[in-house]
């Protein structure tokens, strides 16, 4: 039963690892922090193996980990702050001088907006789930998630408003 488990953990760490890296990464301050945050939710999985849902349920089960593995890591830590967009990343690879400009308003605006609504739009945006995972991934209800989501996007493109952005061409992107 051992070989059995570990085979199994071998395989959900080869096809969720890179996933679950990327999640971490984008909430963390730095690698270090991302690096820790996927050890601890990979070994949480790997105390859990015979329990690990099978299919494409084990990523977002391994989402729900890694955002709880992300709240303990907060709490501990003296400074904390979710990272959604680095202003200068976002400057050095704008097209123009204006798109720079605007895309520094976006992640100010984006930075601004409560924790939960950066995850709820970061959940859709970065990792590309749609309202039924998102809500396993949150335990709680698709509808839920639906009323949460769409209060978000409107505080979101309130910011975006506020920042000089104009919020109407985002409206358009496709809703879960």
């Amino acid at each position: 039963m051992d070989d059995d488990r570990r085979i199994r953990f071998e395989a959900v760490y080869e096809q969720t690892y890179e996933q679950i890296l990327g999640y971490a990464v984008r909430r963390c301050d730095s690698p270090e922090d991302a690096a820790d945050v996927v050890s601890e939710t990979f070994a949480i999985a790997w105390r859990r193996a015979d329990a690990l849902p099978r299919g494409d349920e084990v990523r977002l089960w391994l989402y729900g980990v890694a955002r709880n593995v992300l709240a303990n890591h907060r709490r501990g830590a003296a400074r904390w702050r979710l990272v959604a967009l680095d202003v200068d990343v976002a400057d050095a690879y704008a097209h123009s001088p204006e798109g720079g400009v605007e895309l520094s308003a976006i992640a100010r605006a984006f930075k601004e907006l409560p924790d939960s609504d950066r995850e709820l739009l970061s959940l859709v945006a970065w990792e590309g789930l749609d309202a039924g995972q998102i809500a396993k991934v949150l335990d709680c209800s698709r509808n839920a998630v639906r009323i949460r989501l769409y209060r978000a996007r409107k505080r979101f493109a309130k910011a975006l408003t506020g920042a000089g952005v104009c919020a109407h061409r985002f409206a358009a992107v496709e809703t879960v």
